[in-house]
Protein backbone atom coordinates (compact mmCIF):
# COMPACT_ATOMS: atom_id res chain seq x y z
CA UNK A 1 0.00 0.00 0.00
CA UNK A 2 1.54 3.14 -0.69
CA UNK A 3 2.34 5.49 2.11
CA UNK A 4 0.39 9.22 1.37
CA UNK A 5 3.82 11.91 1.25
CA UNK A 6 1.89 13.52 3.91
CA UNK A 7 2.84 10.87 6.31
CA UNK A 8 6.17 11.83 6.76
CA UNK A 9 5.52 15.41 7.90
CA UNK A 10 2.44 14.58 9.99
CA UNK A 11 5.18 12.42 12.15
CA UNK A 12 7.25 15.03 12.01
CA UNK A 13 4.45 17.31 13.65
CA UNK A 14 3.06 14.49 16.19
CA UNK A 15 6.79 14.37 17.70
CA UNK A 16 6.94 17.76 17.64
CA UNK A 17 3.97 18.38 19.78
CA UNK A 18 4.66 15.50 22.37
CA UNK A 19 8.13 17.20 22.85
CA UNK A 20 7.76 20.52 22.77
CA UNK A 21 3.87 21.44 23.51
CA UNK A 22 4.08 21.09 27.30
CA UNK A 23 7.53 21.82 29.14
CA UNK A 24 7.43 18.49 30.89
CA UNK A 25 8.51 16.08 28.15
CA UNK A 26 11.33 18.46 26.97
CA UNK A 27 12.64 18.69 30.67
CA UNK A 28 12.30 15.64 31.58
CA UNK A 29 14.09 14.22 28.87
CA UNK A 30 17.05 16.69 29.40
CA UNK A 31 16.65 15.54 33.63
CA UNK A 32 17.06 11.92 32.19
CA UNK A 33 19.98 12.73 29.50
CA UNK A 34 22.33 14.35 32.75
CA UNK A 35 21.24 11.47 34.96
CA UNK A 36 21.81 8.51 32.50
CA UNK A 37 25.42 9.99 31.94
CA UNK A 38 26.35 10.53 35.52
CA UNK A 39 25.02 7.24 36.47
CA UNK A 40 27.36 6.07 33.66
CA UNK A 41 30.40 8.17 34.80
CA UNK A 42 30.52 6.35 37.81
CA UNK A 43 30.17 2.89 36.53
CA UNK A 44 33.04 4.15 34.09
CA UNK A 45 35.08 5.80 37.05
CA UNK A 46 35.31 2.44 38.90
CA UNK A 47 35.74 0.44 36.25
CA UNK A 48 38.31 2.01 33.10
CA UNK A 49 41.49 3.67 32.87
CA UNK A 50 39.94 6.38 31.51
CA UNK A 51 38.40 8.06 33.98
CA UNK A 52 35.00 10.23 32.73
CA UNK A 53 35.04 12.80 35.60
CA UNK A 54 37.37 16.10 34.41
CA UNK A 55 40.72 16.48 36.35
CA UNK A 56 39.54 19.79 37.32
CA UNK A 57 35.92 18.32 39.28
CA UNK A 58 38.62 16.88 40.99
CA UNK A 59 40.44 20.60 41.51
CA UNK A 60 37.48 21.69 43.18
CA UNK A 61 36.92 18.70 44.89
CA UNK A 62 39.90 18.86 46.49
CA UNK A 63 40.11 22.91 47.22
CA UNK A 64 36.60 22.23 49.10
CA UNK A 65 38.21 19.47 51.24
CA UNK A 66 40.69 22.52 52.38
CA UNK A 67 37.88 24.62 53.21
CA UNK A 68 36.16 22.26 55.06
CA UNK A 69 39.04 22.02 57.20
CA UNK A 70 39.73 25.45 57.69
CA UNK A 71 42.08 26.40 55.10
CA UNK A 72 42.71 28.29 51.57
CA UNK A 73 41.30 26.81 48.48
CA UNK A 74 43.87 27.81 46.95
CA UNK A 75 45.84 25.40 49.25
CA UNK A 76 45.22 23.17 46.58
CA UNK A 77 47.59 23.04 43.04
CA UNK A 78 46.27 24.67 40.11
CA UNK A 79 43.06 25.91 41.75
CA UNK A 80 42.32 29.46 39.50
CA UNK A 81 38.88 29.78 40.96
CA UNK A 82 36.67 32.07 43.20
CA UNK A 83 36.38 30.39 46.37
CA UNK A 84 32.87 30.55 45.96
CA UNK A 85 33.31 27.78 43.97
CA UNK A 86 34.64 25.79 46.53
CA UNK A 87 32.01 26.69 48.91
CA UNK A 88 29.20 25.95 46.83
CA UNK A 89 31.04 22.16 46.71
CA UNK A 90 31.33 21.54 50.30
CA UNK A 91 28.71 18.79 50.67
CA UNK A 92 31.47 16.72 47.95
CA UNK A 93 33.48 16.54 51.68
CA UNK A 94 30.81 14.97 53.45
CA UNK A 95 31.26 10.94 54.15
CA UNK A 96 28.96 8.45 55.66
CA UNK A 97 30.08 6.74 59.08
CA UNK A 98 30.54 2.91 60.06
CA UNK A 99 27.03 3.11 61.18
CA UNK A 100 26.04 2.84 57.82
CA UNK A 101 27.48 -0.56 57.08
CA UNK A 102 29.95 -0.88 54.17
CA UNK A 103 27.34 -0.54 51.01
CA UNK A 104 25.41 2.69 52.39
CA UNK A 105 28.24 3.85 52.72
CA UNK A 106 29.70 3.98 49.68
CA UNK A 107 26.42 4.45 48.01
CA UNK A 108 26.20 8.04 50.22
CA UNK A 109 30.33 8.79 49.72
CA UNK A 110 29.72 8.63 46.06
CA UNK A 111 26.78 10.64 45.87
CA UNK A 112 28.54 12.93 47.99
CA UNK A 113 31.08 13.14 45.69
CA UNK A 114 28.79 13.65 43.06
CA UNK A 115 27.24 16.88 44.65
CA UNK A 116 29.40 18.92 42.32
CA UNK A 117 28.15 17.32 38.89
CA UNK A 118 24.63 17.40 40.02
CA UNK A 119 25.08 20.96 40.70
CA UNK A 120 26.35 22.01 37.51
CA UNK A 121 23.65 19.78 35.31
CA UNK A 122 20.89 21.24 37.27
CA UNK A 123 22.72 24.38 36.11
CA UNK A 124 22.20 23.46 32.91
CA UNK A 125 18.61 22.86 33.43
CA UNK A 126 18.00 26.29 34.61
CA UNK A 127 20.15 28.02 31.97
CA UNK A 128 17.56 26.01 29.56
CA UNK A 129 14.60 27.60 31.05
CA UNK A 130 16.23 31.08 31.11
CA UNK A 131 16.72 30.64 27.41
CA UNK A 132 12.90 29.40 26.55
CA UNK A 133 12.28 32.68 28.61
CA UNK A 134 13.95 35.17 26.64
CA UNK A 135 12.88 33.21 23.31
CA UNK A 136 9.35 33.78 24.18
CA UNK A 137 9.78 37.41 25.97
CA UNK A 138 11.80 38.73 22.36
CA UNK A 139 11.12 42.30 23.09
CA UNK A 140 14.44 43.93 23.01
CA UNK A 141 16.36 42.07 20.18
CA UNK A 142 16.33 44.51 17.91
CA UNK A 143 15.88 48.44 17.80
CA UNK A 144 12.49 49.84 17.75
CA UNK A 145 12.85 50.85 14.07
CA UNK A 146 14.18 47.25 12.93
CA UNK A 147 11.38 45.70 14.47
CA UNK A 148 9.04 47.43 12.54
CA UNK A 149 10.56 46.27 9.16
CA UNK A 150 10.90 42.95 10.23
CA UNK A 151 7.32 42.63 11.18
CA UNK A 152 7.07 44.36 8.03
CA UNK A 153 8.70 41.46 6.34
CA UNK A 154 7.12 38.76 8.19
CA UNK A 155 3.77 40.08 6.99
CA UNK A 156 4.76 40.32 3.55
CA UNK A 157 7.10 37.32 3.64
CA UNK A 158 6.24 34.95 6.31
CA UNK A 159 9.69 34.93 7.52
CA UNK A 160 11.38 34.50 11.16
CA UNK A 161 11.36 38.02 13.03
CA UNK A 162 12.80 38.83 16.17
CA UNK A 163 9.83 39.39 18.06
CA UNK A 164 8.57 36.95 20.57
CA UNK A 165 8.26 32.97 19.97
CA UNK A 166 5.29 31.31 20.85
CA UNK A 167 6.18 28.49 23.77
CA UNK A 168 6.53 25.23 21.70
CA UNK A 169 8.92 27.14 19.50
CA UNK A 170 10.85 28.48 21.52
CA UNK A 171 11.37 24.56 23.70
CA UNK A 172 12.22 23.73 20.83
CA UNK A 173 15.59 25.80 20.15
CA UNK A 174 16.13 26.13 23.78
CA UNK A 175 16.46 22.02 22.87
CA UNK A 176 19.71 22.76 21.53
CA UNK A 177 21.05 23.18 24.86
CA UNK A 178 18.96 21.50 26.57
CA UNK A 179 19.23 18.20 24.70
CA UNK A 180 22.93 18.60 23.11
CA UNK A 181 25.02 15.78 24.44
CA UNK A 182 27.86 18.07 24.45
CA UNK A 183 26.75 20.61 27.11
CA UNK A 184 25.09 17.19 28.80
CA UNK A 185 28.52 15.43 29.00
CA UNK A 186 30.80 18.62 29.91
CA UNK A 187 28.57 19.45 32.76
CA UNK A 188 28.77 15.33 34.29
CA UNK A 189 31.63 15.36 33.48
CA UNK A 190 32.28 17.82 36.62
CA UNK A 191 32.71 20.91 34.89
CA UNK A 192 31.36 24.48 36.11
CA UNK A 193 30.67 26.18 32.97
CA UNK A 194 27.47 25.53 33.43
CA UNK A 195 26.70 27.92 36.18
CA UNK A 196 28.38 30.52 34.01
CA UNK A 197 25.51 29.54 31.50
CA UNK A 198 22.98 30.45 34.32
CA UNK A 199 24.88 33.37 35.33
CA UNK A 200 25.08 34.87 31.59
CA UNK A 201 21.50 34.22 30.49
CA UNK A 202 20.02 35.74 33.87
CA UNK A 203 21.71 38.99 32.78
CA UNK A 204 20.61 38.55 29.46
CA UNK A 205 17.05 38.43 30.59
CA UNK A 206 17.47 41.17 33.16
CA UNK A 207 18.62 43.57 30.83
CA UNK A 208 15.80 42.80 28.14
CA UNK A 209 13.49 43.34 30.88
CA UNK A 210 14.61 46.47 32.01
CA UNK A 211 15.68 45.13 35.17
CA UNK A 212 18.93 47.06 34.96
CA UNK A 213 19.64 46.96 38.64
CA UNK A 214 19.64 43.26 38.72
CA UNK A 215 21.93 43.36 35.72
CA UNK A 216 24.62 44.99 37.38
CA UNK A 217 24.11 42.71 40.13
CA UNK A 218 24.84 40.10 37.62
CA UNK A 219 27.49 41.65 35.68
CA UNK A 220 29.37 41.97 38.61
CA UNK A 221 29.38 38.44 39.74
CA UNK A 222 29.51 36.88 36.87
CA UNK A 223 32.83 38.68 36.21
CA UNK A 224 34.34 37.49 39.56
CA UNK A 225 33.50 34.08 39.51
CA UNK A 226 34.73 34.14 35.66
CA UNK A 227 36.87 36.94 34.20
CA UNK A 228 35.25 36.62 30.37
CA UNK A 229 31.50 38.15 30.97
CA UNK A 230 33.03 41.47 31.28
CA UNK A 231 33.26 42.03 27.38
CA UNK A 232 29.10 42.40 27.55
CA UNK A 233 29.38 45.47 29.64
CA UNK A 234 30.09 47.23 26.53
CA UNK A 235 27.58 45.92 24.55
CA UNK A 236 24.81 46.13 27.15
CA UNK A 237 25.95 49.74 27.38
CA UNK A 238 25.70 50.70 24.22
CA UNK A 239 22.38 48.92 23.39
CA UNK A 240 20.97 51.30 26.70
CA UNK A 241 19.59 54.08 24.88
CA UNK A 242 16.57 55.56 25.54
CA UNK A 243 14.12 54.25 22.87
CA UNK A 244 15.49 51.02 23.74
CA UNK A 245 14.81 51.64 27.71
CA UNK A 246 11.24 53.24 26.63
CA UNK A 247 12.44 56.60 27.87
CA UNK A 248 10.92 59.36 25.96
CA UNK A 249 13.35 60.77 23.64
CA UNK A 250 14.47 64.23 23.55
CA UNK A 251 14.23 66.83 21.15
CA UNK A 252 17.89 66.51 18.90
CA UNK A 253 20.93 67.77 20.30
CA UNK A 254 24.02 69.45 19.45
CA UNK A 255 26.42 67.45 17.09
CA UNK A 256 29.24 68.44 19.47
CA UNK A 257 31.59 66.06 20.94
CA UNK A 258 31.13 67.05 24.22
CA UNK A 259 27.17 67.36 23.82
CA UNK A 260 27.21 63.68 22.82
CA UNK A 261 29.43 62.33 25.49
CA UNK A 262 26.79 63.79 27.93
CA UNK A 263 23.93 62.75 26.18
CA UNK A 264 25.33 59.68 26.42
CA UNK A 265 26.33 59.52 30.10
CA UNK A 266 22.52 58.21 31.33
CA UNK A 267 21.36 57.07 34.92
CA UNK A 268 20.42 53.46 34.16
CA UNK A 269 24.07 53.04 32.28
CA UNK A 270 25.45 54.97 35.78
CA UNK A 271 23.31 52.35 37.47
CA UNK A 272 24.64 49.54 35.74
CA UNK A 273 28.41 50.66 36.30
CA UNK A 274 28.33 51.55 39.09
CA UNK A 275 26.23 48.41 40.72
CA UNK A 276 28.16 45.51 38.66
CA UNK A 277 31.47 47.72 39.40
CA UNK A 278 30.42 47.76 43.46
CA UNK A 279 29.34 44.11 43.59
CA UNK A 280 32.69 43.12 42.22
CA UNK A 281 34.56 44.56 43.85
CA UNK A 282 32.93 43.64 47.33
CA UNK A 283 33.21 40.44 46.28
CA UNK A 284 36.76 40.61 45.48
CA UNK A 285 37.62 42.82 48.48
CA UNK A 286 35.71 39.87 50.78
CA UNK A 287 38.08 36.97 49.34
CA UNK A 288 41.31 39.39 49.34
CA UNK A 289 40.38 39.85 53.16
CA UNK A 290 39.54 36.17 53.39
CA UNK A 291 42.97 34.44 51.51
CA UNK A 292 45.21 36.73 50.50
CA UNK A 293 47.83 37.51 47.68
CA UNK A 294 46.82 33.67 46.57
CA UNK A 295 43.22 34.97 45.66
CA UNK A 296 44.29 37.66 43.79
CA UNK A 297 47.35 35.72 42.02
CA UNK A 298 45.54 32.62 41.06
CA UNK A 299 41.86 33.59 40.23
CA UNK A 300 42.44 36.65 37.92
CA UNK A 301 46.55 37.53 37.41
CA UNK A 302 47.48 34.21 36.43
CA UNK A 303 45.24 33.96 33.05
CA UNK A 304 47.66 37.06 32.01
CA UNK A 305 50.40 35.52 31.61
CA UNK A 306 49.30 31.55 31.86
CA UNK A 307 51.12 29.11 29.04
CA UNK A 308 48.66 25.85 28.98
CA UNK A 309 49.04 23.50 26.23
CA UNK A 310 47.39 20.65 26.80
CA UNK A 311 44.22 19.85 25.59
CA UNK A 312 44.78 23.39 23.72
CA UNK A 313 42.93 23.47 20.24
CA UNK A 314 44.27 27.55 20.14
CA UNK A 315 46.64 27.81 17.41
CA UNK A 316 49.34 29.80 20.01
CA UNK A 317 49.32 26.28 21.33
CA UNK A 318 52.66 25.51 19.82
CA UNK A 319 53.92 28.75 21.07
CA UNK A 320 53.27 28.25 24.21
CA UNK A 321 54.24 24.95 24.37
CA UNK A 322 57.64 26.42 23.16
CA UNK A 323 57.51 29.07 26.08
CA UNK A 324 56.62 26.52 29.19
CA UNK A 325 59.78 24.14 27.66
CA UNK A 326 61.95 27.28 27.95
CA UNK A 327 60.83 28.63 31.63
CA UNK A 328 61.44 25.43 33.00
CA UNK A 329 65.20 25.18 31.62
CA UNK A 330 67.51 26.85 33.27
CA UNK A 331 69.76 27.60 30.52
CA UNK A 332 66.71 28.79 28.26
CA UNK A 333 66.33 32.42 27.61
CA UNK A 334 63.26 33.78 28.15
CA UNK A 335 61.40 36.43 25.92
CA UNK A 336 61.48 38.88 29.05
CA UNK A 337 64.48 38.75 30.04
CA UNK A 338 65.81 39.38 25.97
CA UNK A 339 63.72 42.55 26.28
CA UNK A 340 61.20 40.89 24.04
CA UNK A 341 57.04 40.64 24.61
CA UNK A 342 55.82 37.08 26.05
CA UNK A 343 53.19 35.70 23.11
CA UNK A 344 51.03 34.91 25.86
CA UNK A 345 50.97 38.69 27.06
CA UNK A 346 50.27 39.95 23.28
CA UNK A 347 48.04 37.34 22.63
CA UNK A 348 44.80 39.42 24.16
CA UNK A 349 45.60 42.29 21.86
CA UNK A 350 43.28 40.94 18.72
CA UNK A 351 40.93 39.44 21.36
CA UNK A 352 40.27 42.27 23.56
CA UNK A 353 39.83 44.35 19.86
CA UNK A 354 37.07 42.10 18.49
CA UNK A 355 35.26 41.05 21.20
CA UNK A 356 34.90 44.17 23.82
CA UNK A 357 35.27 46.97 20.72
CA UNK A 358 34.52 46.48 16.89
CA UNK A 359 31.35 43.40 17.50
CA UNK A 360 29.85 45.44 20.22
CA UNK A 361 29.67 48.69 17.99
CA UNK A 362 28.60 46.88 15.01
CA UNK A 363 26.54 45.02 16.63
CA UNK A 364 24.90 45.46 20.03
CA UNK A 365 22.57 48.13 18.97
CA UNK A 366 20.64 46.01 16.21
CA UNK A 367 20.46 42.79 17.88
CA UNK A 368 22.22 42.48 21.40
CA UNK A 369 21.91 38.40 21.58
CA UNK A 370 23.45 37.97 19.04
CA UNK A 371 26.16 40.41 19.68
CA UNK A 372 27.10 38.73 22.77
CA UNK A 373 27.18 35.34 20.62
CA UNK A 374 29.92 36.99 18.46
CA UNK A 375 31.84 38.74 20.88
CA UNK A 376 32.17 35.02 23.10
CA UNK A 377 32.54 33.17 19.79
CA UNK A 378 35.62 35.84 19.26
CA UNK A 379 36.50 35.57 22.64
CA UNK A 380 37.00 31.74 22.23
CA UNK A 381 38.51 31.60 18.98
CA UNK A 382 41.26 33.95 19.68
CA UNK A 383 42.04 33.02 22.43
CA UNK A 384 45.59 31.45 23.42
CA UNK A 385 43.94 28.77 25.56
CA UNK A 386 40.85 27.32 24.00
CA UNK A 387 39.57 24.10 25.52
CA UNK A 388 36.23 21.88 24.94
CA UNK A 389 34.53 23.50 28.09
CA UNK A 390 34.69 26.96 26.55
CA UNK A 391 32.57 26.02 23.81
CA UNK A 392 29.81 26.24 26.14
CA UNK A 393 30.28 29.94 26.78
CA UNK A 394 28.91 30.37 23.20
CA UNK A 395 26.68 27.69 22.65
CA UNK A 396 24.20 29.07 24.88
CA UNK A 397 23.49 31.91 22.72
CA UNK A 398 22.91 29.82 19.72
CA UNK A 399 18.94 29.48 20.33
CA UNK A 400 19.13 32.98 20.98
CA UNK A 401 20.87 33.24 17.36
CA UNK A 402 19.43 30.39 15.19
CA UNK A 403 15.55 31.85 14.56
CA UNK A 404 17.05 34.38 12.13
CA UNK A 405 20.68 33.18 11.22
CA UNK A 406 21.60 32.00 7.91
CA UNK A 407 22.79 28.46 8.85
CA UNK A 408 19.06 27.67 9.54
CA UNK A 409 18.06 29.03 5.99
CA UNK A 410 20.47 27.74 4.03
CA UNK A 411 20.66 23.89 5.42
CA UNK A 412 23.81 22.99 3.25
CA UNK A 413 25.35 26.30 4.68
CA UNK A 414 24.31 25.08 8.62
CA UNK A 415 25.36 21.62 8.15
CA UNK A 416 28.48 22.45 6.44
CA UNK A 417 28.97 24.62 9.21
CA UNK A 418 28.51 22.13 11.47
CA UNK A 419 30.27 19.33 9.53
CA UNK A 420 33.34 21.75 9.32
CA UNK A 421 33.65 22.61 13.25
CA UNK A 422 33.24 18.68 14.10
CA UNK A 423 35.77 17.92 11.23
CA UNK A 424 38.58 20.36 12.81
CA UNK A 425 38.29 19.34 16.11
CA UNK A 426 38.18 15.55 15.39
CA UNK A 427 41.58 16.60 13.21
CA UNK A 428 43.10 18.30 16.03
CA UNK A 429 42.09 15.56 18.40
CA UNK A 430 43.61 12.88 16.42
CA UNK A 431 47.28 14.59 16.70
CA UNK A 432 46.63 15.33 20.30
CA UNK A 433 45.69 11.38 21.20
CA UNK A 434 49.07 10.39 19.42
CA UNK A 435 51.17 12.97 21.50
CA UNK A 436 49.61 12.10 24.57
CA UNK A 437 48.88 8.71 24.42
CA UNK A 438 51.10 7.15 22.02
CA UNK A 439 53.86 9.14 23.18
CA UNK A 440 54.52 10.64 19.20
CA UNK A 441 55.83 14.68 18.76
CA UNK A 442 52.96 15.70 16.25
CA UNK A 443 53.52 19.30 17.19
CA UNK A 444 54.98 19.97 14.04
CA UNK A 445 53.33 20.20 11.25
CA UNK A 446 50.63 18.02 12.70
CA UNK A 447 48.98 19.54 15.54
CA UNK A 448 50.00 23.36 14.56
CA UNK A 449 48.51 23.02 11.48
CA UNK A 450 44.88 21.18 12.84
CA UNK A 451 44.69 23.99 15.23
CA UNK A 452 45.46 26.14 12.65
CA UNK A 453 42.60 24.53 10.02
CA UNK A 454 39.89 24.43 13.53
CA UNK A 455 40.49 28.39 13.81
CA UNK A 456 40.09 29.33 9.91
CA UNK A 457 36.61 27.28 10.17
CA UNK A 458 35.69 29.49 13.56
CA UNK A 459 36.41 32.71 11.87
CA UNK A 460 34.00 31.73 8.82
CA UNK A 461 31.10 31.09 11.20
CA UNK A 462 32.23 34.30 13.41
CA UNK A 463 32.23 35.96 10.01
CA UNK A 464 28.63 34.48 9.20
CA UNK A 465 27.23 35.31 12.55
CA UNK A 466 28.53 39.13 12.61
CA UNK A 467 27.17 39.34 8.83
CA UNK A 468 23.70 38.35 9.73
CA UNK A 469 23.66 40.38 13.49
CA UNK A 470 24.29 43.43 11.20
CA UNK A 471 21.44 43.39 8.42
Amino acid sequence: MATSPAAPKAAKSSLFNTLFSRPLPLYLSAFLLRAILLVYGLWQDANSPVKYTDIDYLVFTDAARFVSRGKSPYARETYRYTPILAWLLLPTTWTAGAQWGPLAAKVINAACFSFGKVLFAAADLVAGWLIERVLVMGTGFSSPQRREKKETEKKETGSETGAGMAPSRARAFAAIWLLNPMVATISTRGSSEGLLGVLVMALLWAVLSRRITLAGLLLGFSVHFKIYPFIYAPAIVWWMDAERLDRVRGPPSSTSLFKKMKDFITLPRLNLALTSLATFLSLNFLMYALYGHPFLHETYLHHVTRIDHRHNFSPYNTQLYLSSSASASPLASSPASSGQPKIESLAFLPQLLLSTILIPLALAKKDLPTSLLAQTFAFVTFNKVCTSQYFLWYMVFLPLYLPRSSFLRSKRMGLAALGLWVLGQGLWLQQGFELEFLGRSTFLPGLWMASLVFFVVNCWILGVIVGDGGR
